[in-house]
């Protein structure tokens, strides 16, 4: 493989592989740099997969412009990549009348960021629209949408690698010299050089600034706590459920949110720390999440919990100052031939195909590039069994036995989707890259039962049980086997005697 590049994007969330996507569009060498053992990793696969409208953005933002554009492209992309996308609308509830000016206030800059069809509903047409949601009355958002983020994240990933782009897992950068044309960019695996750079790397974005010689900004890391409910609890709600947001919060307050798979969100929290990765989950938020949500949706119970994962916000205003912090986008006079992305908190998401688009621009206003004839816009997913009626799964049993063998019952993933997840593109085989392709162990067990399962079939693919991990990195899942433990406690007892 060269070392040597057109455009280096450093960071492999959803916005550098929407970027690495369009750029490979064109004929340009590009290659996108993770630190991770897998894409999607970070903040882009540990949010709420909200598509949002723009309602929630100051008016003439960068956030509120980028969003809207983004709003407009995410269906078509989404059917480009074969990622699921569902529009199911939003409501922002008003639990009393006293809330009914900010409703009020949500709805005129929505309308002048461009959202369409927003009105504002009394208690009993909400009851209607989501009869068992409580409250005075809400704004009905029908054109908010949800995706997998995960898994578009992947796609892009996997359609960057189709059309000729470079992905490079496990490759922090550790250090940038040289100057636009002939930059250096430092990783474990050796330099890699590159005319320019993207700097996409989310919550280490100004760190990798401060690399090419900006100090400008600081990020501001921002736990949020999820909790998913199980499947059999997806009927409670038929849309996205937001309160009004509260004033001067850190987010947009607890909200419930259907996914693409039939679960429930609840969350996020929103506390600020100071370690970028601390990304655990605690009791006292799973009780304020549960506490919150149940003023909207009386039915929850702690038992309707299945488990609990948080994401980090990138923030770039301290909890003690507060407000709106835009997102930042440019190129600055410390560092020319670098474009910074820094602060790309939500919605990023849903910007992300808009970022890309700019950026693109700009790497071509600097490298003239011909378009591909070749570059292949659609992909196709893996398919999944449970999602596909009773005659179409009768026919892939029958042309192949492996989607006859139902590894992953919570999930009704197959033997077939987890071989064919274990041999994707990116060569990601940690425990978890399997998961997030086929959503084996992501059931009400967790992986109870599956778990030692999914571990066999990436031994028979090949993998040696002492190479497996649960997240890449030292995430081991195996120390040792039985044999070395008793050659361990015999070389014990012989040196005893």
């Amino acid at each position: 493989m060269s070392d040597t590049f057109d455009v280096a994007i450093v960071g492999g969330g959803v916005v550098g592989a929407a970027i690495a996507r369009e750029l490979s569009r064109y004929d340009l060498k590009v290659v996108l740099l993770e630190k991770a053992a897998d894409v999607a990793r970070g903040t882009s696969g540990k949010n709420s997969g909200v598509v949002h409208t723009g309602i929630n953005v100051p008016t003439g933002s960068v956030k509120a412009k980028l969003n809207v554009a983004g709003a407009e492209m995410f269906e078509d992309l989404c059917a480009d990549l074969d990622v699921p996308f569902k529009r199911c609308g939003k409501t922002i509830v008003a639990l009393s009348e006293a809330e009914l000016p900010d409703l009020e206030s949500l709805m005129a800059r929505g309308v002048a960021n461009g959202v369409r069809d927003l009105e504002i509903i009394d208690s009993a047409t909400l009851k209607r629209m989501e009869p068992n949601i409580e409250g005075a009355a809400a704004l009905n958002v029908p054109t908010a949408a949800i995706v997998c983020p995960y898994s578009l994240n992947i796609a892009l990933a996997e359609s960057v690698i189709e059309n000729g782009a470079e992905i490079r897992l496990n490759s922090p950068v550790t250090a940038i010299s040289g100057t636009e044309g002939s930059f250096e960019l430092t990783t474990p695996g050796g330099i890699i050089s590159a005319g320019l750079i993207v700097n996409s790397a989310g919550l280490f974005s100004d760190k990798v600034a401060r690399m090419t010689g900006v100090h400008r900004w600081r990020i501001w890391p921002c736990r949020g706590e999820y909790l998913i409910l199980d499947k059999s609890k997806g009927h409670l709600i038929n849309g996205m459920v937001y309160p009004v947001p509260p004033k001067g919060g850190a987010g947009l307050g607890i909200h419930i949110t259907p996914t693409t798979d039939g679960n429930i969100l609840l969350g996020p929290s929103a506390d600020y720390t100071n370690d970028a990765e601390d990304v655990r989950t605690t009791g006292k938020i799973r009780r304020q999440l549960l506490t919150e949500a149940a003023e909207f949706l009386p039915q929850l119970s702690p038992r309707d919990v299945i488990t609990a994962y948080s994401g980090m916000r990138p923030k770039l205003v301290p909890s003690k100052v507060g407000g709106f912090g835009d997102f930042v986008i440019e190129e600055v006079e410390e560092a020319p031939g670098v474009m910074q992305l820094v602060g790309i908190e939500s919605p990023g998401l849903t910007a992300s195909p808009a970022i890309a688009e700019q950026v693109s621009a700009w790497v071509r206003d600097k490298i003239p590039a011909q378009g591909k004839a070749d570059f292949v816009s659609k992909r196709t997913s893996i398919p999944r069994l449970r999602d596909e009626p009773l005659e179409l799964r009768e026919a892939r049993i029958q042309k192949d036995g492996d989607y006859g063998e139902i590894v992953c019952r919570c999930e009704m993933v197959t033997r077939k989707e987890i071989t064919e997840s274990i041999k994707n593109g990116l060569g990601a085989t940690s425990l978890n890259a399997i998961k997030y392709r086929s959503r084996a162990t992501m059931g009400r067990c967790q992986g109870g039962f599956c778990g030692p399962r999914v571990v066999d079939l990436l031994i028979e693919a090949g993998h040696p049980p002492e190479s497996l991990t649960l997240n890449g990195g030292e995430s081991w899942l195996f120390m040792g086997t039985t044999e070395d433990l008793r050659a361990e406690r015999k070389a014990e007892r012989t040196g005893a005697k």
